[in-house]
């Protein structure tokens, strides 16, 4: 089988993993088992502390002393059993302490499975879009699959079944766990490097316009978690009325537009635009989902509206991976991944998913049913304001300050 090809199955299983769970796992906890906001937010910040720590220890191993495919297999195998225990788990305190279990175990494989394409890839620009692009598929694949079950099933409306969600994710994780020991062999290069291959990373920084950059992915990645952690509970929501049997498919919308950029769009715009322009539409396109989403009407509108994570995601965060490959040593390339899903998915996310957590918290408001019952009205309005000021605020300090370099690299790549 070609690289290419394996490649893509890796991401397809890669985020079929994440997909299976993270679009509609809050509305199972929030609906089905009774977590709170705060719990809510604490669950989904789990993965962002993970990847705060986890990824440089990966890095660190794939760099410099095993080859990064065994790693990645190890990790997914180990994860894949964590998920199964985890589906049975009813009780916050068990599934926090569960969860982080399984956060820590998954965390470096995002940075490693970009790492290990970029290394057997020859032009990343040009080819990452249509290997990662596998990656989405996996996604929709998943929440598809779900949704099917779910349909199915005899289960009443609103009530999901037992941690299928988990359990979905958790097959996933073993299947790649073992098709990942057939990967490209990606040694670690330990000739002539330095030992400490993240330290190296850090240095980094030291260039203005990539610190910039990593102060505005990490401010964009705060607001990504509104999305990730609010949309299904929203959409459910009375204001909108999806069904929750079906709200994983429908969040497919996001998937299936971020497909089409990023097989399409994202290489032709990065060499007709560059990288500077293509990432400032990446972040346009936040505040102009986030206000929809505070209009709230029609539905269809809202719905619609979901087709803009693929310009959100795929000019921006997409485009940042390739960003940090184009402009980071070569010996130090898995650890320089890890360092961006530390700023993005690791403080980025974890302070985002608290933050939208209370944030919706303060928004939520009690009052009395037509049955005299108390229930817990949210206020989608004023929750999604706060993201959309935030990602226009970034899209301002982003072209006031950040600047492309103008200089040829390795394979005549302008950085």
């Amino acid at each position: 089988m070609s690289v290419k090809f394996r490649l893509g199955v890796m991401m397809f299983l890669q985020y079929a993993i994440w997909g299976a769970w993270a679009p509609v796992l809050s509305a199972y906890l929030q609906n089905n088992l009774g977590f709170n906001g705060f719990q809510l937010g604490l669950i989904f910040s789990l993965l962002p502390l993970a990847t705060i720590v986890a990824p440089f220890i990966g890095g660190q191993f794939a760099d410099r002393y095993f080859p990064t495919q065994r790693v990645i297999a190890v990790l997914q195998l180990i994860g894949g059993v964590i998920l199964l225990l985890i589906a049975n788990v009813t009780t916050f305190s068990s599934m926090m302490w569960l969860m982080l279990l399984y956060c820590l175990i998954y965390a470096p494989t995002l940075a490693l499975t970009n790492s290990i394409a970029f290394i057997n890839l020859k032009n990343s620009e040009k080819e990452f879009g249509a290997i990662r692009v596998w990656g989405t598929i996996g996604w929709i694949a998943a929440g598809w699959a779900l949704a099917g079950w779910r349909g199915l099933s005899k289960s009443p409306d609103g009530i999901a079944l037992k941690g299928d969600t988990l359990l979905l994710a958790g097959i996933f994780s073993l299947v790649m766990g073992v098709l990942a020991f057939g990967l490209p062999h990606t040694p670690p290069k330990k000739e002539g490097a330095k030992p400490w291959a993240f330290l190296e990373a850090f240095k980094m920084f030291k260039d203005k316009n990539f610190l910039i950059f990593a102060v505005i992915s990490f401010v964009v990645a705060t607001e990504l978690q509104f999305y990730y952690v609010l949309t299904s509970p929203f959409l459910t929501s009375s204001v909108i009325g999806v069904s929750q049997k079906y709200v994983s498919a429908v969040m497919t919308i996001a998937q299936i537009a971020e497909i089409f950029v990023m097989a399409f769009l994202l290489s032709r715009a990065i060499q007709k635009y560059g990288m500077r322009k293509t990432l400032a539409l990446g972040i346009l396109a936040w505040p102009i989902r986030y206000i929809i989403f505070v209009i709230g009407a029609p539905a269809w509108l809202v719905i619609a509206s979901l087709a803009l994570h693929g310009f959100c995601y795929v000019f921006f965060f997409t485009a940042a991976y390739i960003y940090v490959d184009n402009i980071a040593p070569k010996d130090i390339r898995a650890s320089a991944q890890s360092l961006i899903a530390t700023i993005i998915l690791g403080f980025g996310s974890f302070v985002g998913s608290l933050f939208c957590g209370w944030i919706q918290k303060i928004f939520t408001k009690e009052s009395l049913n037509a049955a005299g019952e108390a229930v817990k009205v949210v206020n989608w309005r004023g929750t999604f304001l706060v993201p959309t000021a935030l990602t226009l605020f970034c899209l301002i300090l982003f072209m006031a300050f950040f600047r492309e370099k103008k200089q040829a690299a390795v394979g005549g790549t302008t950085i």
